[in-house]
């Protein structure tokens, strides 16, 4: 049986597009709020994250994984209150302020009211966090210590390069670099050096220098999904590249060349993508809690102007994350 609130409206509004375009073709429409089913949660949004996977899709960028099947929904990670628990579902949960992301089927996308996904993707937010500010944490946290840590092994001493550091992705993996012990080289805009700097990182190098200048490197962590060859380069003996993306515009060929880094060389090219699950998600909390990692805001849209916060991304100099509330 569903645990439910009794003050649960019966709809909500939720963001999504028709086609394929730029940001104008995200708008709100009132779609009934979804039930929970067996080991599901409702949730009911109060801040959710840009991420830049959601803009390329709703560019078309995608499409070959997307499809042109529409409406399509938008938004992967969420904080909130739960409003809702479904069958197997602790019901002690009700009312419990957490943060998680979408199950694989992200069929409820977290920029809208209220979304649903499975017990074991929320774990209780930290306490000390404000919706938006713990928000600005989740994609980047998690992603960045499983990169780093689970999947690069990064050791103290070790010298580190983040590509796209200023991200809302890469400016938490400078944290989590230094965290670690590193010696953390970022890469960005000249006109985010003072944030980079600001977040941990030891130099900050302007994100249009050549590669090849850029010397030896133990691991190097990249969020752009581009020019793989090249940056495999800069790495040393037993050096590591891990990267959360790849080429858009050619799939095949840096797919390809992912596949190929792990049957020539002494050097490989590792993609991951993040799917945190509560052992991740409440590691995370206790960093955020502990103070170990600083939320990386750049700016807050009511969900209503979510085509402003994503023509806001898109323009770039973003300097972590962009945020949508419920208000």
């Amino acid at each position: 049986m569903t645990a439910t609130r009794a003050d649960q409206p019966a709809t909500m509004q939720a963001a999504l597009f028709d086609r394929y375009g730029p940001a104008e073709v995200l708008r709100l429409r009132d779609l009934p709020v979804p039930t929970p089913q067996p080991d599901e949660v409702l949730v009911r949004v109060a801040a959710s994250s840009v991420n830049g996977g959601e803009v390329a899709a709703r560019r078309g960028a995608l499409r070959l994984l997307t499809g042109r099947k529409f409406p399509k929904r938008t938004g992967i990670d969420f904080a909130g209150t739960v409003a809702a628990a479904g069958p197997g579902v602790d019901d002690t949960l009700l009312d419990a302020d957490v943060w998680g992301v979408l199950d694989e089927r992200g069929a409820t996308g977290s920029h809208s009211g209220y979304v649903t996904t499975t017990a074991d993707r929320i774990v209780v937010a930290p306490r000390n966090l404000a919706p938006a500010d713990a928000v600005s944490l989740l994609a980047g946290g998690t992603t960045g210590l499983r990169g780093l840590r689970d999947i690069a092994d990064l050791r103290p001493g070790e010298r580190l390069l983040v590509r796209g550091a200023a991200g809302g992705v890469g400016s938490v993996a400078v944290q989590i670099g230094k965290m670690l012990g590193a010696h953390v080289t970022g890469l960005a805009s000249p006109r985010t050096s003072d944030f980079v700097t600001g977040l941990g990182a030891d130099e900050v190098i302007d994100y249009r220098t050549p590669l090849s200048s850029l010397g030896k490197y133990d691991v190097v962590f990249d969020t752009r999904g581009t020019e793989h060859a090249r940056l495999r380069r800069l790495l040393g003996r037993g050096g590591r590249l891990v990267t959360i993306a790849f080429d858009i515009d050619r799939p095949f060929a840096s797919l390809g060349y992912i596949a190929l880094s792990t049957l020539h060389g002494s050097t490989r090219v590792r993609l991951f993508f993040g799917t945190p699950r509560t052992e991740l998600l409440k590691e995370l909390t206790t960093l955020a809690e502990e103070g170990s990692l600083r939320p990386v805001v750049d700016e807050v849209y009511p969900l209503e102007r979510i085509a402003e916060a994503h023509t806001r991304f898109e323009r770039g100099g973003v300097a972590g994350k962009i945020v949508l509330t419920d208000r």
